[in-house]
């Protein structure tokens, strides 16, 4: 067969698409509506890499601190960098006071020029945020006036909250306990270089984008078969007036062609307008500006060759089992029973291929991508073709029931092929969402662990700078609203001069507090007691006899010069008490004092961190507390204190699986739809004719939800079977015992009941609109 003659045959069958009337015309826009939705999410996930590369480039880019390197001498081209970052509510505000020491110090990335003393500069998002209702708190923490806004080069996303605030007097801040450096230019190369990924972190960035993607594939795979009876017909017709069978399927093929090509056309403009809209939107705290989407030329180039190809391929291989004759399709007879054998060969080669890797999670190699991806592939194809076989076999052997039971069985019956494509999609997305969500579940422990803090004692703890008035910032946090109690302990660390190694800690506190760090037999001002049982004590159990001298010596490197060594005597009325974890977990022993017993030269030394008892009931205690610590101290970050910590590549891969599930479910969802419409748009006649017999509109839309809610419940089915064995290999790659996670797979299984649930709602009103003996007419 000549080129020639494939070229004039897929002309043709585009211009049956484009030149069929409005029949044709609808055909074709259902289908490039369903391709365009895949494609712009296709379009969508070759630009994230570019996406994720310029976020990391532009935290490079503002990068401003040193990291350890020799520190810099103040000069004319220096500048000292405070952070202030706080939270506000669940949100992360970046901040940072600068102070230009001078004329060519370096301006931040996206920063015209230096705000004065009492001025910032801020985000659009930060700057929309403070002048809506919403952000009075905030506005009472950062007490600057707004001089000017950060432009883009200076935001990692459009919705990140960032000031820069003029400071003064920074560099002595940076002398104590402040966050900060000075510094000669921003950004930072050593951002560049990080550790090896864990194997099984990789493993999991491997299969989320297997995951989302295939049910994408999936579905621009079954939008090109859109039309497919109505198709036939006219293949029928063409058979009539002298066409050859292969002629035929070429012809089909190259309407199929026409629809993907106008697919490509609006997926292109879907994804430009969704690129536009991306500024606006803030998914999982992530966000982007449009400039980040820009997908690599060689992958957008491979779509815009895939898709077409897969839609001349899928046509073809769907016509091989269609016999098309002049008079009309084999198709409408009772079609021939499908085979089982080779549909199973697609999962268990799936798990051929993963089966070589199993236990290699602890062996610190790494696992063969090609090998994953084939595998999970394989396993999650599988499902598509099992899934039509399931469907005949389940409702050949249904019994009968009502009307509206008869008529959707009836219906399966006769195309349960075409009811198995509609929710093969959902399918493949339940069942890889299920097996990474135990996957999830199976390595959580490896990469996240209960915190130590006791958040039942305390919620959060702040660091009392050195050489402020404890006592008045004590009393501060005692009245701010929503603060139900202040545990406040001071330590300096005293040693005998009598043994250079031999020191003991000293733990500063009112009775109230020392009670959360022992078990006090009797306590008031004046007393010290010395800490019995915990894993310290023996060291410094000889510094806590009675008449011991112990001393503190001035810091080498930021004692005053007028600083002298200051001395304390164990006195004769020490007691035991015994100690109990701190709301940190940590087990204190030393010797713990009293005010009224330490001198106040040494009280004076002490470092002092309070932990904060929140009264929840209070809303925004938390940032009530915040608000109080930059009245402080600017410079000053409270703790949040949390049951749960986790690794952050961790997390950010979990974060990236939540935004493209939520990414894949809305394409789900609207291909669902599509697909629902044109069936029903290719049923008109049928239900005209049945509601012209007097068949009642509620038996025919019970129908028609029995027609989807089989199909979806045995795909729901199949992807809990496909998807928990999956989970359990992958879970046995990682060297992890097989635990099902029974919540996660009820939860998968139930959010795709219940988009699907959504999309039958939303095809109700134009199921009404046909349900009219009027849809008889024809010309």
């Amino acid at each position: 067969m000549s080129v020639g003659q494939w070229s004039r045959d897929l002309a043709m069958g585009a211009r049956f698409a484009l030149a069929g009337g409005r029949e044709g015309w609808t055909r074709s826009l259902l289908t490039a509506v369903g391709v365009g939705l895949g494609v712009a999410l296709l379009l969508l996930t070759t630009a994230i890499p570019n996406a994720l590369a310029e976020r990391d480039r532009r935290e490079e880019a503002r990068s401003d601190h040193t990291f350890g390197q020799q520190k810099i001498p103040k000069a004319d081209n220096t500048l000292t960098v405070v952070d202030a970052d706080t939270t506000f509510r669940d949100l992360d505000v970046r901040g940072r006071l600068l102070e230009p020491e001078g004329p060519r110090a370096p301006l931040p990335p996206g920063v015209a020029e230096f705000p004065a003393v009492g001025e910032m500069v801020v985000s659009p998002a930060l700057r929309e945020l403070l002048a809506s209702d919403d952000g009075k708190l905030l506005r009472e923490r950062l007490d600057y006036r707004i001089a000017g806004t950060i432009g883009e080069q200076g935001l990692v996303g459009s919705q990140e909250l960032a000031y820069f605030a003029g400071g003064k007097g920074l560099a002595k801040l940076l002398e104590g306990d402040a966050s900060g450096a000075r510094i000669d230019s921003f950004g930072n190369d050593d951002l560049g270089s990080s550790d090896a990924w864990d194997p099984v972190l990789l493993l999991l960035v491997l299969v989320v984008f297997v995951v989302l993607l295939m049910p994408v594939a999936v579905f621009i795979a079954a939008a090109v078969r859109f039309g497919g009876e109505r198709r036939d017909r006219r293949l029928a017709a063409l058979r009539l007036v002298g066409s050859d069978s292969r002629m035929t399927r070429r012809i089909a093929a190259g309407e199929a062609l026409a629809g993907s090509v106008l697919g490509l056309v609006l997926g292109t403009g879907f994804f430009l307008l969704g690129r536009e809209l991306a500024a606006s939107v803030e998914v999982f705290h992530v966000s982007v500006f449009p400039s980040y989407l820009n997908p690599s030329p060689v992958l957008a180039v491979l779509v815009a060759l895939a898709v077409p190809a897969a839609a001349v391929l899928v046509t073809i291989l769907a016509l091989r089992g269609v016999v098309i004759e002049p008079l009309g399709v084999v198709r409408t007879a009772k079609p021939a029973r499908r085979r089982l054998w080779w549909r199973l060969l697609l999962p268990l080669g799936g798990i051929a291929l993963l089966y070589p890797m199993i236990g290699q999670g602890d062996d610190g190699g790494n696992f063969n991508q090609y090998l994953v991806v084939g595998g999970v592939m394989l396993l999650l194809v599988g499902v598509t073709a099992l899934l039509p076989w399931v469907v005949e076999t389940v409702v050949a052997r249904l019994g009968s029931g009502g009307v509206a039971w008869q008529l959707a069985v009836r219906r399966l019956q006769l195309s349960s092929g075409a009811a198995a494509r509609m929710v093969n999609g959902i399918a493949v997305a339940v069942a890889g969402a299920i097996a990474l969500q135990m996957l999830f579940a199976g390595v959580e422990g490896n990469y996240t662990r209960a915190s130590e803090y006791d958040v039942s004692r305390a919620q959060m703890s702040v660091d009392v700078p050195d050489g402020a008035d404890a006592s008045a910032i004590i009393g501060k946090y005692r009245g701010t609203e929503g603060v139900r109690r202040v545990t406040a302990l001071s330590d300096v660390y005293l040693h005998d001069r009598r043994s250079e190694d031999a020191f003991v800690q000293i733990t500063l506190a009112d009775c109230a507090s020392l009670r959360e760090v022992a078990t006090l037999p009797s306590c008031r001002d004046g007393d010290v007691f010395a800490a019995k049982g915990s894993e310290y004590d023996s060291e410094s159990d000889h510094l806590a006899r009675p008449g011991t001298t112990l001393w503190r010596e001035p810091d080498g490197e930021t004692a005053r010069p007028d600083e002298r060594p200051v001395s304390w005597t164990v006195p004769q009325g020490i007691r035991p008490a015994q100690s109990r974890e701190d709301p940190t977990g940590y087990e204190r022993g030393g010797i713990l004092v009293t005010p009224g017993a330490l001198p106040e030269k040494l009280a004076a030394v002490t470092s002092a961190r309070l932990f904060l008892s929140l009264d929840l009931s209070v809303p925004d205690a938390y940032d009530h507390v915040r608000n109080t610590a930059a009245r402080l101290d600017p410079a000053v970050q409270p703790m949040t204190w949390h049951s749960i910590e986790s690794n952050d590549r961790y997390a950010t891969i979990r974060t990236g699986l939540s935004v493209g599930s939520a990414c894949v479910l809305a394409l789900i969802g609207a291909s669902l739809l599509v697909s629902q419409l044109e069936q029903l748009r290719e049923r008109r006649k049928l239900l005209s004719s049945l509601v012209a017999f007097g068949t009642r509109r509620r038996t025919l839309g019970l129908s028609v939800l029995w027609q989807t809610a089989i199909p979806i419940g045995l795909g729901l089915l199949l992807a809990a079977t496909v998807g928990i064995a999956l989970g359990a290999v992958l879970l046995r790659m990682t060297n992890t015992s097989v635990r099902v996670d029974w919540p996660s797979v009820l939860s998968m299984t139930g959010i795709g009941a219940g988009v699907v649930l959504v999309v039958t709602l939303l095809s109700l009103p134009p199921l009404l609109r046909l349900m009219r003996p009027d849809g008889l007419r024809t010309e």
